[in-house]
């Protein structure tokens, strides 16, 4: 292959590649998007994370309202209003003043 025949094949080859490269670096579908798509994975894995904390609490609470009887006592108490046998209840009412008539 001649010399000047060598020069174009690499210039052409050049082009190409900056061509390709044009593409990944300002297509839509190139490094954008690929930065765009780790984003939202990050994104996601910190809404995982919070996701898995609640579940982790949630499975705590759930273990001791199985095994433990002071949970589940204080949940009948604050959830249902319920009184154990041994217990007093008292109720205030707020006094309400009366208008006067004039």
């Amino acid at each position: 292959m001649p010399v000047s025949a060598t020069r174009w094949l690499l210039v052409i080859l050049a082009g190409l590649a900056l061509l390709l490269q044009a593409q990944l670096w300002l297509a839509d579908d190139g490094h954008r998007k690929t930065m765009r798509l780790e984003a939202a994975v990050a994104e996601q894995r910190a809404e995982n994370a919070g996701l898995k904390a609640r579940n982790a609490a949630l499975d705590a609470e759930v273990i001791n309202l199985k095994e433990g009887r002071e949970a589940a006592e204080e949940r009948a108490r604050t959830d249902l209003g319920l009184i154990g046998t041994q217990e007093t209840f008292y109720q205030v009412v707020p006094v309400v003043e009366r208008q006067s008539r004039d």
